[in-house]
Order: C-alpha cells, then sequence, then structure tokens
C-alpha cells in the first residue's frame, strides 16, 4: 500500500505589537490597527516575545517626536538584521509628515503609511513581505472613515466613538490640520448605531472624540448637530455616562450647555483648552477667542452644573509672550479656578507659522513660568478637591489606573466629574465596570481618596469586563490589576487643540 504523504504542518500565526505616541485619537486609532491585524490572522505577542510585526502609531506634536521614533527603530535595527522575516511599519501622524525620510534614515522599516489609510496596514505588509521591498503609501484626504474598520477595543466597559476626522482650525503652533486634513464628520446616525452596538455589547461610558469636537456638523451645515448629539445619547438605554474631548471655546455655544445640562447621562465635566490667557498671546496662536469670551463660557457651564470639573491645556512661552502675558495667564487661572490642567513649555514644531516667529523665548524663562504656572495649578486643583471630602460619590470602578493599589490594597476608579478615586477594597467582589458608592476621605491635587465602601452595583458592564478575563461567574477583581482597561479621561498631547 502506497504510504500517504505527509502534511506539512500549520505555519503558526505570525504575532504583532503595536506601540502609540501621542494624543487619543492616536489611541484610538490603534484600536482600528489591532482590529485590523486579528482580522489578517494576526495575534497579540506575548509581552516576553519578540513580535513578528512592530507597528509604531507615531505624534508629530510632542517635542522630539522624531528622535523617540528613530531611536526605537535603531533599537529594532539589529533584531531586524538577525530575523529578516520581522517586519516594522511606521504610521501616524509622524508618518504623514515625514513620508519621504524615515525610510531613508531607517531602510530597515518595511511599511510607512498615513493618517488617512490605517486600514490599508494588512495590505501593505503582505506586499512588502512578497516584494521584499519597502511599501511606502500616504494618501492626502480619508479613503474610509475609519470608524468603518475593525476595531479591538481595549477597554470591556468604556469605549471611544469618533465623531469627525480632521480639523478646519489653522493655530499657528499647530500641524494636525496639516496632518489629518480638513474637518470631516459622520452622520448622526453612523454614530448612535455604533454607540447602540457598543452597549449591547456591554459598554456603559463612552467618550465622543474629534480634533475639534464641538464643530460637529460643519461639513453638513447644522451648527446646532453637537448638542442635539449629546441629548440623542441620553435617549440610549444601558448608556450611563457621556464624556467628549476636546472642544474649542470659539465653537462653544449656549445650546452645548443647555444639552449637557438636561441630559442626565452627560457628566458634568469638560476638558477646555485655555492655551494662554493672554490676548495678544491668543491673537498671535490664531485662536479665535479671548480670555473674557473664555472665562464667560467657564461662569455658563458652572451656572449650569454647580459640580462640573473644568480641566484645560496651557502652553508657556509661546514666540513673543512677556512676563505681562504670562501674569494674564496666571490670573485666568485664578478665576476659573481648574480642576487640572495640561501644561506645556513651548518648543516649535517644524512646519507650523510658529517655527519661524520672532522673539522665541529663552528656555530658562519658559521654565521659570512653567514651574510657576504648575504650581499655581497644583495649588488650586488641590482647593477644589478638598470641597469633595465628606461627600458621597458613585464611582466607575476602572483599570489599571492606580499603580499602588496593591500595594495600599485599594482599587480605583472615575466619579461623575471624572475625578480618579482610590478606595478601600470592599468585602464583595467588585470588577472593572461596576459601580460603587463611597464617601472622600482624603484629597489631593491630583486624586481622591475614600477609606470605605458604602454600595456596590455590579453592571453589565463588569459582566462584560468578567466575560472578556474568561474569569469565573461571581470571580472579583484582584489587587494585581490587569494594566489594559479604560480610556485615559484626558489627551496625553493636546497643544494641537
Amino acid at each position: 500500500m502506497t504510504a500517504l504523504p505527509e502534511t506539512p504542518a500549520e505555519s503558526p500565526a505570525r504575532t504583532y505589537e503595536v506601540k502609540t505616541y501621542g494624543c487619543q485619537m492616536n489611541v484610538h486609532d490603534s484600536e482600528r490597527l489591532t482590529g485590523l491585524l486579528e482580522t489578517a490572522g494576526y495575534v497579540p505577542a506575548p509581552s516576553d516575545v519578540q513580535a513578528d510585526v512592530v507597528v509604531f502609531n507615531t505624534c508629530a506634536v510632542r517635542e522630539n517626536a522624531d528622535n523617540k521614533l528613530y531611536g526605537n527603530l535603531s533599537h529594532l535595527a539589529p533584531i531586524k538584521a538577525a530575523n529578516p522575516d520581522m517586519q516594522i511599519a511606521v504610521g501616524g501622524c509622524l508618518a504623514q509628515k515625514d513620508r519621504a525620510t524615515i525610510t531613508a534614515k531607517a531602510p530597515y522599516v518595511d511599511v510607512v503609511f498615513g493618517t488617512h489609510n490605517i486600514g490599508s496596514l494588512p495590505v501593505l505588509l503582505e506586499r512588502a513581505r512578497v516584494q521584499q521591498e519597502a511599501q511606502v503609501e500616504i494618501l492626502e484626504s480619508l479613503d474610509v472613515f475609519p470608524s468603518t474598520l475593525p476595531t479591538k477595543r481595549d477597554s470591556a466597559y468604556a469605549a471611544w466613538v469618533s465623531i469627525s476626522v480632521g480639523c478646519n482650525n489653522t493655530c499657528t503652533f499647530c500641524i494636525v490640520p496639516a496632518l489629518r486634513g480638513k474637518e470631516k464628520d459622520r452622520r448622526p446616525g453612523e454614530i448612535l448605531a455604533e454607540i447602540e452596538a457598543l452597549v449591547a455589547d456591554g459598554v456603559s461610558e463612552i467618550t465622543l472624540l474629534g480634533q475639534n469636537v464641538n464643530a460637529y456638523g460643519v461639513e453638513f451645515g447644522d451648527r446646532q448637530a453637537f448638542s442635539r448629539l449629546l441629548r440623542s445619547c441620553g435617549s440610549i438605554e444601558g448608556l450611563e455616562r457621556v464624556r467628549f474631548t476636546s472642544p474649542h471655546p470659539a465653537e462653544f455655544t449656549d445650546d452645548v450647555i443647555e444639552a449637557m445640562a438636561e441630559t442626565p447621562n452627560v457628566m458634568p465635566s469638560l476638558h477646555m483648552p485655555l492655551q494662554s490667557g493672554s490676548d495678544k498671546v491668543l491673537k498671535d496662536m490664531r485662536r479665535s477667542y479671548r480670555s473674557t469670551k473664555y472665562l464667560g463660557i467657564i461662569e455658563r457651564v458652572r451656572a449650569a452644573m454647580p459640580d462640573a470639573a473644568i480641566t484645560t491645556d496651557i502652553i508657556v512661552g509661546f514666540p513673543g509672550e512677556t512676563e505681562e502675558d504670562f501674569q494674564a495667564t496666571l490670573d485666568v487661572v485664578r478665576e476659573a479656578r481648574f480642576a487640572g490642567a495640561f501644561t506645556f513649555q513651548y518648543s516649535k514644531r517644524p512646519g507650523t507659522p510658529a517655527a519661524t516667529l520672532e522673539d522665541q523665548v529663552s528656555p530658562a524663562v519658559v521654565k521659570d513660568r512653567y514651574e510657576r504656572l504648575v504650581a499655581l495649578v497644583n495649588e488650586i486643583a488641590w482647593s477644589e478637591s478638598q470641597k469633595l471630602v465628606g461627600r458621597q460619590v458613585e464611582l466607575m470602578v476602572s483599570e489599571g489606573e492606580g499603580r499602588k493599589d496593591a500595594a495600599t490594597l485599594r482599587l480605583s476608579g472615575r466619579g461623575p466629574d471624572n475625578r480618579l478615586v482610590h478606595f478601600a477594597a470592599p468585602a464583595e467582589p467588585v470588577r472593572p465596570g461596576d459601580h460603587v458608592t463611597v464617601e472622600i476621605t482624603y484629597a489631593a491635587p491630583h486624586h481622591l481618596v475614600a477609606d470605605s465602601v458604602a454600595v456596590v452595583r455590579r453592571t453589565r458592564s463588569g459582566d462584560a469586563w468578567e466575560a472578556r478575563q474568561g474569569a469565573p461567574a461571581g470571580s472579583g477583581v484582584t489587587l494585581g490589576m490587569p494594566s489594559v482597561g479604560v480610556p485615559a479621561p484626558l489627551p496625553e498631547a493636546t497643544a494641537c487643540r
């Protein structure tokens, strides 16, 4: 009898790792990149194993973004040399900007793709593998709206929902409009359908995401589209928390404030970039509002939502900023009483108009002003946080936000105002996505502490988290909490707003 030929062993699936830098847009884009890769058959690489495919999703806003990228690429060069089958891909804003130089500086990179064609990644990887040469594909405008792409979300209970991409502003310090393009808006029905599908899967908190989120509707000529969208979110059963980031003060209208105040699941938190309190500097930045308008918005938000926590972005040392200009920023900070602020020392971004302005402020002066600003921001944030001591707050339990939780025997969660609270682990098991009611016992500038839990409310979101872990029914969170979880509540790099 003739022996049958042996069936060749099936090749193991190729592994991937996505490294993300920058703002929440990039974080959400990376969720799409992982979704695309897994749909194409790739699997996540174990933490102790070098991935077969490494994807860098880059940022062009942060200082020295290019140095960070090329440093990381050079670290992979000897690994790639030892394993030619390994592939390296570079995407995101820096890839859109430096398309012509990445493969020149790092000729071992296999794929370069831009912000407008992230959906091409699997095809480009395969083409590079077959043709044995680098594939560079940068589109100047969207071919497919990113939200239509497969997405592997980091969290089972909280999700980003992109309502627009791109930006129509021309801030002199920002290169994002040149890299992300003009604003493109999704239709409301598509957005609401995505939210409803997420809620059906167990998500109970969504963050509406846009480069200039409250300008939503400009493309189809509806000035109140954003407030209408907020109100529509209020009618989705099972959706408990709605947030959005980041709005622009120039388009922040009273109908949005009314929608926030009148829609129960829209949370009383607002991240509103200021950038500078000096009208002269705001003009030089080409920000189309002035300090009086900004403070007026803050006043109306607080009148409608007295418990709202307001955070911001501020840039120190913009070209031409005088000590008088800086003092005007401090004055606005004192009057606005922010719950927190992302503060940035201005640095030149090649390709932006501000990079060529005269009167660049010396690094020593910028550093001194930055330190004074941070001290004032922390002082006010601490004072504002202390007002919550003794109050009961309902938290959504989060995952991976308390770095010291295992040592302190605490868990962590976010209140409606988005403040981070570390609380004593209750006897009753709780899971990320569940809700707990606590009494605040201690306040620090950037977090609160609660020493006991009054109420535990198990939720569908907690069930969804548990199902994702494959944990036995009824098990709770261990104190060594995993590192992947709820989307970061504020942008890491928002100087582009």
